[in-house]
């Protein structure tokens, strides 16, 4: 219940806000996909029809589909409209709006006495509309088939003199002029049901002199009117558990929070004792579950309502944290380097006062004072006590949804976990952007860059498991319901998780260059996280985001050879214009993993050739490289450097730390030195 409540509360919140609560669906109300329109005037009067039909594309598939509108519901039309007629009370399909649907054949039910008899209702009611008693003036006169054929929006066929509404296409609709081919088949058809002209729904315009806005959706009198009269219409039956008083209550709740799943719902209460579903526990099934009608669509309305605007979704699963205000926050599942570009738009903006960073040396400072900006910037806007709420949904079956996740956390602890995650599991992480080119009117050129920042869990999980995922949903659900506690929760990072993404970045032969480039830093950053926050405190560890010379663990000490005679083989290629390959140090790099000290005598050996020719065209830099050979074998223990032991994901931090710091020194006049800002990154982006 505390989750319903956090979500009534929001839906409060919410939609006293004229600044956030535009797509918001109103308390008696739902967003349905419309057909056909029919404008009529004031006296009810048909004027014209339009066809609603357009094209949408997903990936490289295209159909046909009707417009979103907002149409009023009543209880039953919401959760029970497969038992038998439950109409809408003003939209809904032309079964029930048209009374001479059967007179053309109609395949379907006619369900118009149903219709008539709400609208009819609603009319002669205290909370009656001009717009409401033109819509049922028309549909009285039972002519809206014959209008909608006449105006040429649906599609018959002749049978013994008497128009029949066509439902099977290829059997029934018309051939090309002089052709034994069938023309197309018109989208109103293929964005319907079956093809059934019954399903196709209406929405109304009703113009009225002086009154600009004829639709009826969107208009607020038309809303309040309806909210009114649902309000008088329903009686009090119950006591609502969560408002603790008198309520109209309801046994069915609404569906379609995730649209992957539309028919999936999370709260089901069967009412039906053979079950045995509450028995054991009550008597009743009420006393299991009561919840009024207003508080089961509100809190539904605004959970559909969040996470289309600001969740995560992943097929069944969605992810969504928000503020109980309506306040916005950060998105938890976003890359935060992406997050950081963006525009935030919040109301007040609280940037600390930056010290001068050298870009030349930034080792993560530049990224901390973003994060610090950013995060400073929603929490000003909230109260440190204020309600944050972080709630994961998945499907146990196409027709359940379960909360596989929740917490509630207040807004100053909130940001305080986000900042820790962000700042513990930061490191440089690989990126590509568009640049201008430097030649006038040619396109932007792609450049490969290293920023700061912590990996998405998306991309963590890629990173592990890499193609896997791709035909095991449930592995990457799962994933991320075990990454989000360590977000949320500053719970350690699992080792499990952190081993796959080791062995898959160790494994640089199995991926493309730009997928293990990703999946080194991924791994780099996991470990750095996982020793910062190791749950024994003999065992945490803090690495910097830079080259440490004076670090001398074995692990990291072999990492930083690699990336030495890794680099010492590049340049031999460079000099002699070679096409770029791979290196003897990169296809021997799993191996290496396994056996360092035997591995790395093979690999020391392959790159003595690479050697010699930097000797023969730039002595002074192949003297360079084995000086920083020499000093890294210097700085090992005898005994440790020929252990037999595998290395850890340590090596990583060192074989990557090595080639960040090749990336940005020079040999100038025999000695290293940091380039400028504005040299180019040679070998990363060739």
């Amino acid at each position: 219940m505390s989750w319903l409540a956090k979500l009534y509360e929001t839906y409060e919140a919410v939609s006293t806000n004229d600044e956030v609560n535009d797509s918001l669906e109103p308390f008696y109300h739902k967003n349905e996909q419309c057909h056909i329109e029919i404008i009529l005037d004031g006296e009810g009067n048909f004027v014209r029809a339009e066809s609603l039909v357009h094209e949408v594309t997903y990936g490289k598939q295209a159909y046909w589909k009707g417009k979103e509108t907002l149409i009023p519901i009543t209880p039953k039309s919401l959760t029970g409209r497969t038992n038998g007629p439950a109409p809408y009370p003003l939209a809904e399909q032309i079964q029930y709006v048209a009374k001479d649907y059967p007179d053309f054949g109609g395949t379907k039910a006619s369900y118009f006495e149903k219709y008539y008899e709400i609208l009819d209702s609603w009319a002669s009611s205290q909370f009656t509309h001009p717009k409401i008693e033109a819509v049922k003036k028309y549909v009285a006169k039972g002519t809206v088939v014959r209008d909608l054929l006449y105006a040429g929006i649906l599609f018959s066929y002749e049978d013994d003199g008497s128009k029949i509404l066509i439902n099977n296409w290829a059997k029934q609709g018309p051939f090309g002029k002089d052709s034994k081919k069938k023309q197309a088949k018109p989208p109103l058809l293929n964005a319907i049901s079956g093809g059934e002209q019954g399903n196709a729904k209406i929405r109304w315009r009703v113009q009225r002199l002086g009154e600009p806005a004829d639709q009826t959706w969107g208009d607020s009198a038309l809303i309040e009117k309806w909210q009114a009269f649902s309000a008088d219409r329903n009686q009090e039956n119950g006591i609502c558990q969560l408002l603790g008083k008198a309520s109209f209550i309801v046994d069915s709740h609404p569906k379609g929070i995730i649209k992957k799943i539309n028919d999936a719902k999370l709260i089901s209460v069967p009412t039906d004792s053979t079950y045995l579903t509450f028995s054991g526990r009550f008597t009743e099934a009420d006393q299991a579950c009561a919840l009024s009608f207003e508080v089961s669509q509100k809190a539904h309305n605004v959970l559909r309502w969040l996470i289309a605007r600001q969740g995560y979704q992943n097929r069944e699963q969605a992810i969504v944290a928000w503020a109980v205000s309506g306040k916005p926050i950060p998105e938890l599942m976003e890359d935060i380097w992406v997050a950081l570009h963006q525009e935030v738009g919040l109301s007040t903006e609280v940037r600390i006062d930056e010290p001068v960073i050298d870009h030349s040396i930034d080792a993560g400072q530049s990224f901390a004072l973003q994060l610090n900006n950013y995060i400073r910037g929603y929490s000003a806007n909230l109260k440190p006590s204020e309600s944050i709420i972080v709630l994961a949904l998945d499907a146990a079956t196409k027709g359940r949804l379960s909360v596989t996740y929740y917490r509630e956390l207040m807004a100053s602890e909130f940001f305080e976990r986000l900042e820790e995650w962000h700042t513990q599991f930061a490191w440089p992480q690989r990126h590509t952007i568009e640049v201008p080119s430097s030649r006038e009117g040619k396109k932007p050129v792609s450049k490969i860059i290293w920023p700061v920042s912590s990996p998405a869990p998306r991309t963590i999980t890629e990173a592990a498991y890499g193609d896997i995922l791709k035909s095991n949903d449930v592995l990457r659900k799962n994933l991320h319901e075990r990454i989000l506690p360590c977000i949320i929760d500053g719970r350690p990072f699992p080792r499990d998780i952190l081993n796959a993404a080791v062995r898959r970045a160790s494994n640089r032969n199995s991926c493309e260059h730009w997928e293990w480039e990703r999946n080194l830093g991924v791994a780099c950053a996991l470990y750095r996280g996982f020793y910062g926050r190791h749950p024994n405190n003999n065992q945490r560890r803090t690495y910097a985001m830079t080259l440490e010379q004076d670090r001398t663990t074995r692990d990291y000490l072999y990492g930083r050879l690699l990336a030495i005679a890794e680099r010492t083989e590049e340049m031999a290629m460079i000099i002699a214009d070679e096409k770029p390959r791979s290196t003897v140090a990169s296809r021997l790099m799993q191996r290496f993993a396994d056996r360092p000290f035997s591995t790395w005598l093979n690999i020391e050996k392959g790159i003595v050739p690479y050697q010699e020719r930097l000797k023969n065209n730039i002595a002074p830099l192949a003297d360079a490289y084995k000086r920083l050979l020499d000093d890294v074998c210097d700085a090992f223990d005898v005994n440790e450097f020929k252990s037999k032991e595998s290395l850890s994901g340590e090596f990583l931090l060192g074989f990557h730390s090595q080639r960040k710091w090749f990336r940005e020194f020079k040999l100038e006049k025999g000695k290293w030195v940091r380039k400028g800002q504005d040299e180019a990154i040679e070998l990363d982006n060739k």
